[in-house]
């Protein structure tokens, strides 16, 4: 032990030398052999085995901490090696029970039976010794041991514990050794708690262990359910594998399984699939049921029926329909059955009856089960990394594929004439044919009901006029016009071609109408319509154009969503224009010109909602909608026709900058969207969202101009770092990243950091004015939050590389400061402090004399409450100084580290091990104070675990440990004169 205390123990066990790589399997073996070796004699003449069980248990109890993990490798193994002779006793004894009862029904006792009876008394006392020796190890080694501070050696020993139970339960399955797998399931350690769940699985796992296993079970079965939940995931997927055994055995009742199916929706996706598992085996396969008759009928009808159950819990949100779907479809065949899908929606089985509501789930998990059996994810990944697939992969998806379209090449078209009008099906039912074989249309003789299809989605496309429906037309007629062959690839071609003709004339018919005063309804429908085909593919409008300008010019009272998808359609249009001439070899004068043209119409209808901005506020949700397309729009066109794409080109002419005025209207209806109120009451979590969305959307608008060098950074850049702080965590994480391509770009932001404060400095100064003294508080804390979170970004190295910005910031801050005192005063305490209190204790002596230097001739006294922040500045700025002056005295007083290898120290006097109270200086301790006087008597102030000071006096290397006492509050230097003095 002296040994271990100096640090001169090698641990073999957890060496990284080649010739110990197998320490600890050699070890184990060692064990198991000299068991196995010694079972016909000396196992059980009490003599060798006592001395090494002795002596195994009082190593594993010893301090050092490699000692018990080798001791405890032993012990356990030990009682291993010991089950397997128990077990070979166990199976000898009840060998010779049956051959002395074959003899004793001989009715002769002979020489046999007294050999046998002999034999087994033998055999049984051997047994007793052997189940004694392993109760010893018991309650010598693991009792202590399972609960040791080494996670490593608790879970061995749980482990262990798994085994034994498992393999020897004529002695261990007893509530007496089942408690501790039940106490261990609230270990901190997550090893040690899959440990516990691993060994509880096994057991369950035998059906012969489940009626020992009903006190335990009713005792933990919380507990397991809890540990679903599990911080860790890989205890939390364990422990969904438990509660299935649980369920299997049906040991625990339905309602305790409520906050599991929560877990269907979960992040990690390991616990979302075992989760998925868990639901398909419990609740739509009834593995576990097997007291009640299973229904009579198709075994996939009947599960999707239980699978419509589940869903409709989720019928107000499809994203978490989604979710329960992809954590099913794994393990539920059904969902690849698409005639029996297909057959529930066409209602062709009479004994089944779906709602609106299941025929709206069907489809939705009709959709999602294509997609997953094409190899798409249908939830998002966290990595979102690409995804690759092995050739079995691939072949089976190719399968799948052709499966699904041979399904459904005649239904289709019945499926689409049914659901045509339902605007919450259609969508999911017309893109299936993205995912689609359309070659298989040729080879298997059914181009006529490709026709159909096609047809019915172009019929879909002018019966709907909400979002996911018209791009799932677009998406579909698009696919189908490029990835069909032959005859039916120009059959597709010319029907893209019919709806877009189609459309316009529609457009035109409504704009008409629209200008004779009717309805706007039929012109905001189409323009829907022709958005969603124009993010697809380029079409020519120059004839409608010119109409929407008449029409925006002419009724500035249009509804507001009208106004944005005109704009949105306008943008489309300059943006296609844009893109043609980019790729084209020659260009001619005229497309240039009326490229320009419409550029700078787009931008004359833009500027106008600048000058006379729509009504944003809370109630104006529309006014809202029309604000950010507006922003978005404009940041948009800047950023495509920006100066740097066209310099020293022809097309230099392209190249366009709005100058400061512009900008600053820009940023007024930018800022406007921003400062809409996050309070928002629990029934309007949809505008809630929606209006984190625009915020979200226009920040990014803005941040893009100063990233891509779309316009000089000088007014914009300011202005938006000045809400760094003030708009939530995602405003936060748009302004960080702006911040990020700043400093990539130039290294020096100083000047920028400084101006973002003072914008923010002069929004607190107007709200000041107002009798709100809680407006006032909250504003000054965002003006400090600000500069916190601007000069947490010098920290650690980048505060000594980028002391000339830091010191910039803070002398033009002091600068800006002073300009108008006292008013300008509060700004040193929100906004220079936090920037000075980073720089060494030299610069911020330097400070301080310059800020007193500029009152030398002023009377504070006047204004006290004014000059308070300046009070509050300096005298944070003194104790930042003196603070660090203390830390380096504290440096020069204690005793320089020496430097290469330590010389031996010698006579060195053995420790005692358990004797806490007679300790040296040598312990590791936290020292807070050194200080030495006159008479060269070390005072050493330790502060300990118990929050209180001991103080020991080092004199001759004599020690006398003084009374523990309560913390002094009082320096270093009053307390060593106060002890010295007595």
């Amino acid at each position: 032990l002296n040994y271990e205390l100096q640090g001169e123990i090698e641990d073999y066990q957890g060496s990284k030398k080649k010739e110990f790589k197998n320490f600890k399997e050699n070890l184990v073996s060692f064990w198991d052999t000299l068991v196995i070796e010694c079972q016909n004699g000396p196992l059980f003449d009490k003599d060798l085995f006592d001395k090494c069980m002795d002596y195994i248990i009082a190593l594993s109890c010893t301090p050092p901490r490699v000692y018990r993990l080798v001791a405890s490798l032993m012990g356990l193994q030990l009682v291993t090696s010991f089950i397997s002779v128990a077990k070979r006793l166990a199976v000898q004894r009840d060998t010779t029970q049956r051959q002395l009862n074959a003899e004793r029904k001989k009715r002769v006792d002979g020489p046999r039976v007294e050999s046998l009876n002999n034999r087994l008394s033998a055999t049984h006392e051997q047994k007793l010794v052997i189940d004694e020796m392993m109760r010893k190890i018991f309650t010598g080694l693991f009792v202590h041991r399972y609960r040791d501070v080494d996670p490593n050696i608790r879970m061995s020993c749980i482990q262990s514990l798994g085994v034994w139970i498992l393999s020897y339960p004529t002695l261990f399955l007893q509530d007496l050794y089942l408690k501790y797998l039940g106490w261990t399931l609230n270990d901190k350690s997550a090893g040690v708690r899959k440990a516990a769940v691993l060994a509880l699985q096994n057991l369950y796992e035998v059906e012969d262990n489940v009626p020992t296993l009903s006190l335990f079970t009713e005792r933990f079965s919380n507990r397991m359910i809890e540990l679903a939940d599990d911080v860790d995931v890989s205890v939390a997927v364990c422990a969904i594998g438990l509660v299935k055994q649980l369920l299997r055995h049906q040991l625990i009742p339905d309602d305790d399984l409520g906050p599991l199916y929560d877990l269907l929706i979960d992040d990690p996706p390991e616990i979302r699939r075992a989760i998925g598992e868990l639901v398909y085996d419990h609740l739509i396969a009834q593995k576990f049921n097997s007291s009640q008759p299973g229904p009579k009928g198709n075994e996939s009808e009947i599960h999707l029926g239980r699978m419509l159950q589940i869903l409709r819990e989720f019928s107000t949100d499809p994203i978490l329909s989604i979710y329960v779907i992809d954590d099913v479809w794994e393990y539920m065949k059904a969902m690849k059955d698409w005639k029996c899908i297909i057959s529930m929606l066409l209602d062709e089985n009479p004994l089944i009856e779906l709602t609106d509501e299941d025929a709206t789930n069907l489809t939705r998990l009709l959709f999602a089960s294509v997609r997953k059996a094409v190899g798409e994810r249908i939830v998002p990944a966290s990595d979102n990394r690409k995804q690759y697939f092995s050739k079995a992969q691939k072949e089976a998806i190719e399968n799948n594929r052709r499966d699904l379209t041979i399904a459904m090449m005649k239904n289709y078209p019945l499926l689409l004439r049914k659901y045509m009008a339902d605007k919450a099906k259609i969508s999911s039912l017309v893109e299936i044919i993205v995912y689609m074989n359309l070659e298989l249309y040729s080879l298997k003789r059914q181009e006529q009901n490709f026709r159909t299809t096609l047809l019915l989605i172009k019929d879909a496309f002018f019966k709907h006029g909400e979002k996911d429906a018209l791009r799932s037309c677009v998406k579909a007629i698009k696919f189908c016009s490029t990835e069909s062959r032959g005859e039916l690839q120009d059959f597709a071609r010319n029907k893209l071609k019919e709806l877009e003709d189609e459309l316009l004339d529609k457009l035109k018919s409504a704009t008409k109408e629209v200008i004779d005063g009717e309805d706007e309804y039929s012109l905001l429908v189409n323009l829907k319509r022709l958005y969603e085909l124009q993010l697809s593919r380029p079409i020519s409008i120059d004839e409608l154009y010119g109409d929407s300008i008449t029409i925006l010019h002419s009724f500035r009272n249009l509804d507001d969503e009208v106004v944005s998808f005109l704009l949105l359609n306008m943008y489309l249009d300059v943006a296609w224009s844009l893109h043609s001439i980019i790729n084209s070899e020659t260009v001619s004068e005229g497309s240039l010109s009326s490229l320009l043209s419409k550029r700078d119409t787009l931008l004359e209808e833009l500027e106008y909602f600048l000058n006379a901005p729509p009504e944003v506020g809370e109630g104006s949700k529309s006014g809202n909608q029309l604000a950010c397309r507006v922003c978005t729009i404009l940041a948009d066109v800047w950023c495509l026709f920006r100066k740097t794409n066209f310099s020293s080109t022809k097309l230099e002419r392209l190249g366009y900058c709005p100058d400061v005025s512009i900008l600053q209207k820009f940023w007024t209806l930018c800022e406007k969207q921003l400062k809409i109120s996050d309070d928002t009451e629990d029934e309007d979590v949809n505008k809630e969202y929606i209006e984190e969305t625009n915020r979200d959307t226009v920040m990014i608008a803005a941040a893009k101009l100063i990233a891509s060098d779309t316009i000089p950074k000088d007014y914009l850049a300011p202005e938006i770092i000045s809400h760094f702080v003030m708009h939530g965590a995602g405003i936060a994480e748009i302004v960080k990243s702006l911040i990020t391509v700043l400093r990539k770009k130039d290294d020096n932001v100083s000047e920028i950091f400084l101006e973002a404060l003072k914008r923010a400095y002069l929004r607190h100064l107007e709200l000041s004015r107002s009798d709100d003294e809680s407006i006032k508080s909250e504003s000054f804390q965002e003006c400090k939050n600000l500069a916190a979170r601007l000069a947490g970004i010098f920290v650690g190295a980048a505060r000594n590389k980028h002391r000339p910005e830091i010191l910039k910031i803070v002398k033009e801050g002091i600068e800006y400061a002073f300009e108008d005192t006292p008013k300008h005063l509060s700004f040193l305490e929100a906004s220079v402090l936090h920037f000075a209190s980073r720089l060494p204790a030299p610069d911020i002596r330097d400070i301080l004399k310059d800020v007193q230097k500029r009152t030398e001739n002023v009377n504070a006294e006047e204004d006290p409450s004014g000059w308070r922040p300046y009070n509050k500045f300096y005298e944070s700025l003194l104790e930042k100084c003196a603070k660090n002056e203390g830390i380096q005295d504290e440096k020069e007083w204690t005793t320089t580290r020496q430097r290469g290898r330590p010389r031996k120290r010698q006579n060195i006097e053995g420790r005692r091990l358990f004797d806490e109270h007679d300790w040296s200086f040598d312990e590791s301790v936290n020292c807070k104070w050194i200080v030495e006087d006159d008479h060269n008597l070390r005072i050493y102030v330790v502060e300990l675990d118990w929050d209180i000071i001991e103080f020991k006096c080092l004199q001759n290397f004599r020690c006398a440990t003084a009374s523990k006492v309560q913390r002094w509050p009082m320096d270093s230097a009053r307390f060593s004169a106060s002890f010295a003095g007595g």
